[in-house]
């Protein structure tokens, strides 16, 4: 068994879709109408393309604002991607003008930073030394 898909609620598709591959370096996968403004959309890494996708999923159900808001005031993050190096992201990304609620952190055998992905979503970053 391994993890095929995995998703974030995102406020805005087309938004989302524009951070997750111009900023973050996602590559979209699938873009499937569903009728009415909604699509199935997912991306992946650029690293494994037939890899665990990414659902950038509507936030239209009503549980969803509050479970979302939830969690940023909590500054717990929606997901977490592994990078090879989360101090060159986080100066990466930075310099993009992406906002972060956390800076790279040392905790033990993992480096961590927490960054806002304008969609209503914290996304922490991890790499393992």
């Amino acid at each position: 068994m391994r993890i095929h898909l995995s998703s974030v609620f995102v406020d805005d598709q087309d938004t989302a879709l524009r951070f997750y591959t111009d900023v973050l370096g996602f590559v979209k996968k699938h873009d499937v109408p569903l009728g009415g403004e909604h699509r199935w959309l997912t991306v992946v890494s650029p690293e494994d393309p037939e890899g665990t996708e990414l659902l950038l999923e509507p936030s239209g159900h009503p549980a969803v604002r509050p479970y979302k808001a939830a969690l940023v005031e909590d500054g717990i993050p929606a997901t977490s991607f592994a990078v090879d190096d989360v101090r060159a992201e986080f100066d990466r990304l930075r310099g993009l003008g992406v906002r972060f609620t956390q800076e790279p952190v040392e905790m033990g055998p993992v480096t961590t930073a927490v960054l806002d992905d304008t969609c209503g979503n914290l996304i922490q970053l991890v790499h393992s030394d």
